[in-house]
């Protein structure tokens, strides 16, 4: 069985869920739908993981997650539980693995539009952009905590190992 940390407040919280419930279907795999908005419900998200005896969780892209990854690296480590992230933040704070969309590049896509807009684009004529880059970070030290072998194909894929 493995779970999903959701935030209640995103807006996208909805479609993560059928999402994830959809993957799980095909899989065969049974998912727990965790929701918490606040540190405080982040603390009885993982009791209740704790008490369910979920082998994993993937915890998502929400902004109030990142405010709080601290909070919950720390959740995932003192459970010795296996856990993905959106951001590569997390697996630099301890997370085991992490894959999404590239902070930077999409700073740097940002950037250019500012420029283009001082330059004298009306802002209503660029186009929406999608992340094209993605990253996936792998924590080898955190794997060898939880006596995780990560495969060497996953390994070969990663654009960042941490050792």
């Amino acid at each position: 069985m493995v779970a999903v940390l959701l935030d209640p407040h995103s807006t996208e919280s909805q479609n993560q869920s059928r999402d994830v419930q959809e993957a799980a279907g095909a899989l065969g795999v049974r998912v727990v739908v965790l929701n918490a908005g606040t540190a405080s419900e982040i603390d009885t998200a993982f009791a209740t993981l704790v008490q369910q005896r979920v082998g994993a969780l993937l915890v998502s892209g929400s902004p109030t997650f990142g405010s709080l990854h601290k909070q919950l690296v720390a959740l995932a480590a003192r459970h010795a539980l296996p856990t993905m992230y959106a951001t590569r933040e997390y697996s630099g704070a301890g997370g085991l693995i992490s894959y999404g969309a590239s902070i930077l590049d999409s700073y740097r896509q940002a950037a250019i539009y500012v420029g283009r807009i001082l330059k004298g684009d009306r802002p209503s004529d660029l186009p929406v952009l999608r992340p094209t880059k993605f990253e996936l970070v792998i924590n080898l030290k955190i794997a060898k905590t939880l006596s995780l072998d990560i495969p060497d194909k996953l390994l070969a894929l990663a654009d960042e190992v941490i050792e």
